[in-house]
């Protein structure tokens, strides 16, 4: 992690304050061989790297991390310049420098050989370790790989930048039984002599690969079975150890080979690797990885059982593989020349599966989707002081994980579904194409693919774009009405979720594209981009702006209107997208002091009749807000909350019921789920009930007693209502489940308890050895839901904290997202003071970010208390709300 210069020889090159290698010499080619012993969690390699010597120099600089480098040789041409050069190493920047007498000079073809051994750490990171259980019990491993960001180091010694592209030969030497693979598919294979075992072993060689960059290599060791498609022009295969069943692979291989045949003809570029291999690893920190040729997932995100997932999961699979085929064009293909640029590839792999998945499940109705969960987790994050632009500046290694967030991914979708809206969809593929064209196997910035939907389109797309990319936050868009005129004034400021926006923090001007819907239809060529605009409408009897949520910015209407797109709601004048993204902006506008919360929570209200699961979705979220900034407030008005959530969901959750048929519709099956989960988790008594009924059947040895959609819910219900006996069962399933969804439902559930006991043994286990280290998480997600479970987490994190940080190492990511778990639900100015102390004086690299977000996430709820907290007891009081949980 690139945080001080080499010591010695050539200093590491800085480029735009970034801290990256000297420029002296650049890679060609790495011939690179690696021999795992499981025995010793180790590995012997030798990698050989051509290398072209950009100018005269007596030093080569390359990045390397935990690995022991046993000898050193440099050639020239046929010449060696030296078998015994001097090395030096700074951990702090993961650079090792080669320092010799003789220059090589500048032009020439140069070759360094070195011997190291390296370490299959359990760290999910570089060349790595991951276990299982087999059948009869034992623990088995796999060796694999996670280069991406600045891994690939740890797995060998090599240029580690996105720009620096080479070609790669790879061999792997292993076991007979033992599966091989790699980006490439394989070239030969031979039994040798092995230096490690003393016997016979195969060493498996693969075909070079096209320029690449290092993040993007792969390869894996181990026991792995296989299914194969011929579904598309190259073989597409799904892999998986022993303990997960191969079939469960089956959705998975054959939508990947309609999406990467859907793929080719959208881009107008065939796949270039001579197959796709797709495999399921048992200990993954992302949830999956797309290595050129070779994805790796975490197991839930690839296998999938119709018979035992819920229809959410399916939709999460697709997803999630249609996200990573993307990427084979778009990040793997062309590629950014630096970690600023990540956006490029996230962003674009986001926005490709939702328009991909709309082709291929239009009954899924991702596009609405797409306004309750992308656009509002960007909205979110980016509502904070400590957000970041799109275009981040990285300067260091160890900052990089922590922009794999919500903005590279969400907001750089928005952005993009902005920019297709603004061109049109067609014109938009047809800039894609050319970008992707004419980067080819290179490397671009953003700059670049502005100037491909320019070109495509005609219009000035970097001057629009710019401005949302290389820029924080977005702007909340006030409208008033012009009385006697068909006119409305908008105004645009920032928007921070603190509600305390400073005048220095409000001087970007976005170009705001309006999206005008009146009773005409939608006129989306009005641009909004100073402060204060006037613009015509048709009629003030009706009109919206941001017609389908498709523009990132917030809108804040008068009480009258927004009461006014109620009943336009209820009269069918709004889309569904309108309808949830409204509510969205409704809440968020509350929580941050544009608009009271009982605007909020009568608008709310009106929505009783709703029938569309998105916009039920974004109503139940909201209410869910209130409720966790509410949530160290006295009984009464947390209960009467808690009552006007179940009087609002529990006829509907009833009318809809929570059985399912065998073809049940796939956003039906996920409106049922949420309806029961939300009005049993409030109270509901029936649902109480019915969850308990089947909860007696599950336990009592029927495996379907609970259906699938809802069995996270049933488990969640009869947490919150029982005690150590439902706990036990539900620990048991999850260490006895046959497949990974069934496993991580239930331990995800675990943490639904409120017994004080039970919160403490649901916080045993993230550091157990009962969890593997990527879902340290999910045990203790459920305990932000009550005042209890959040101190005890908090509580829990600083007792742990040197635990914490060794099974979640700072440098990835995963502590991040721990310290945000545990000190995030906090919402008074005097627990965000203990937070501070306990962190002063610690060192917070690698989640630094996470922090400064944390704080913010605390500051804004204690702001929303102080200046609603009357306010909602007022509303409670004038609607009938009583603390026993019923309604006068």
């Amino acid at each position: 992690m690139c945080k001080t210069h080499a010591e010695t020889g050539a200093s590491v090159g800085v480029t735009k304050a970034r801290e990256v290698l000297p420029t002296n010499v650049k890679p060609l080619h790495y011939d690179l061989t690696l021999e795992p012993n499981f025995d010793k969690f180790s590995y012997e390699g030798t990698v050989i790297i051509d290398l072209d010597v950009k100018e005269d120099t007596t030093s080569i600089s390359l990045n390397s991390l935990e690995i022991d480098i046993h000898s050193t040789t440099i050639t020239a041409g046929d010449k060696q310049i030296t078998s015994s050069p001097k090395i030096s190493h700074n951990d702090d920047s993961q650079t090792t420098t080669i320092s010799f007498e003789k220059a090589l000079p500048a032009g020439e073809k140069a070759q360094i050989t070195q011997r190291f051994t390296g370490y299959l750490n359990d760290k999910m990171a570089g060349f790595y370790r991951s276990s299982y259980k087999d059948k009869d019990g034992s623990t088995k491993y796999i060796a694999t790989t996670q280069m991406e960001p600045t891994d690939a180091r740890r797995a060998f010694p090599c240029f580690d930048e996105p720009a620096l592209k080479a070609e790669y030969t790879i061999t792997l030497i292993a076991d007979e039984h033992h599966t091989c693979l790699s980006n490439m598919d394989q070239a030969s294979e031979k039994i040798i002599d092995s230096k490690i075992t003393g016997g016979k072993r195969k060493a498996v060689t693969f075909n070079k690969t096209p320029l690449m960059s290092t993040y993007l290599l792969a390869f894996i060791v181990g026991e792995l079975n296989c299914i194969e498609t011929n579904s598309f022009r190259l073989p597409i295969r799904v892999f998986a150890t022993p303990a997960s069943d191969i079939e469960h692979g089956r959705f998975s291989l054959e939508l990947a080979a309609r999406t990467l045949d859907f793929y080719e003809k959208t881009f107008d570029s065939d796949f270039p690797l001579p197959k796709m291999d797709m495999v399921a690893i048992p200990d993954f920190s992302a949830g999956a990885m797309e290595n050129w040729g070779l994805i790796t997932y975490r197991v839930v995100d690839v296998l999938f059982d119709e018979k035992t997932s819920s229809a959410s999961t399916k939709q999460r699979v697709a997803e999630v593989v249609q996200h990573e085929l993307a990427h084979q064009w778009f990040g793997n293909l062309v590629t950014m020349d630096f970690w600023d640029g990540l956006w490029l590839n996230e962003g674009f792999a986001t926005w490709m599966s939702w328009y991909s998945c709309n082709k291929f499940y239009p009954e899924w109705k991702v596009w609405q989707g797409y306004v309750t969960d992308t656009l509002q987790g960007a909205l979110s994050l980016d509502s904070l002081r400590s957000s970041h632009p799109i275009e981040v500046p990285v300067k260091r290694a160890d900052e990089i994980n922590q922009i794999f967030d919500a903005i590279s991914y969400s907001k750089g979708s928005c952005v993009l579904r902005m920019i297709s809206k603004y061109l049109g969809e067609e014109t938009f593929m047809l800039g894609i194409r050319q970008y992707l064209k004419k980067h080819a196997y290179g490397n671009t910035q953003t700059s670049d693919l502005w100037a491909a939907l320019a070109n495509a389109s005609g219009k000035p797309v970097e001057k629009v774009m710019d401005i949302w990319t290389k820029n924080v936050g977005y702007p909340v868009v006030t409208v008033t009405e012009n009385e006697g005129s068909n006119s409305i004034n908008v105004k645009q400021n920032r928007f921070l979720r603190t509600g305390d926006v400073k005048p220095e923090e409000d001087k970007t001007l976005f170009p705001v594209f309006l999206g005008l819907r009146t009773k005409d239809g939608v006129n989306e060529d009005l641009t909004f981009s100073e402060r204060e605009q006037t613009f015509k409408v048709p009629s003030t009897e009706f009109f919206k702006l941001n017609a389908d949520h498709s523009g990132l910015y917030r809108t804040s209407y008068t009480p009258d209107r927004l009461s006014k797109l109620g009943k336009a709601a209820k009269d069918g004048l709004l889309s569904v997208e309108d309808r949830a993204g409204m509510i969205a902006d409704a809440g968020a506008l509350a929580a941050s002091g544009y608009q009271k919360t009982s605007g909020i929570l009568s608008l709310l209200n009106s929505f009783g009749d709703e029938t569309e699961f998105v916009v039920w979705e974004e109503i139940l979220a909201r209410i869910s807000s209130i409720r966790s900034a509410w949530v160290f407030e006295d009984q009464k008005s947390r209960e009467s909350l808690k009552a006007f959530q179940r009087n609002l969901v529990s006829a509907k959750a009833h009318d809809k019921g929570w059985s399912f048929t065998k073809n049940e519709d796939h956003i039906q099956a996920q409106f049922k789920a949420l309806l029961f989960g939300n009005a049993g988790i409030c109270g509901d008594q029936k649902i109480i009930e019915a969850a308990q009924a089947m909860f007696k059947g599950f336990a009592a040895g029927n495996k379907e007693a609970i259906h699938p959609n809802i069995r996270g819910s049933v488990y969640a219900i009869v947490l919150r209502n029982g005690g150590a006996k439902e706990f036990d069962i539900i620990l048991n399933e999850y260490r006895t489940a046959s497949n990974a969804d069934e496993r991580n439902t239930a331990l995800r559930s675990l943490g639904r308890v409120k017994d004080e006991k039970l919160i403490q043994r649901a916080l045993a286990l993230p550091l157990s050895d009962d969890v593997k280290g990527q879902d340290v998480y999910l045990p203790i997600a459920g305990l932000r839901s009550d005042a209890a479970g959040i101190v005890a987490l908090y509580a829990w994190m600083k007792q742990n904290w040197e635990a914490i940080e060794k099974k979640c190492p700072p440098g990835l990511s995963m502590l991040s997202s721990i310290v945000q778990m545990c000190i995030s639900g906090f919402t008074s100015e005097e627990q965000l003071k203990d937070v501070k102390a306990y962190f002063d004086g610690k060192s917070t690299k690698g989640f630094d970010r996470a922090l400064e977000q944390s704080f913010d996430a605390i500051k804004a709820k204690a702001n929303w208390l102080k200046r609603d907290k009357g306010d909602v007891e007022a509303w409670l009081q004038d609607n009938g709300y009583i603390s026993s949980g019923g309604k006068l």
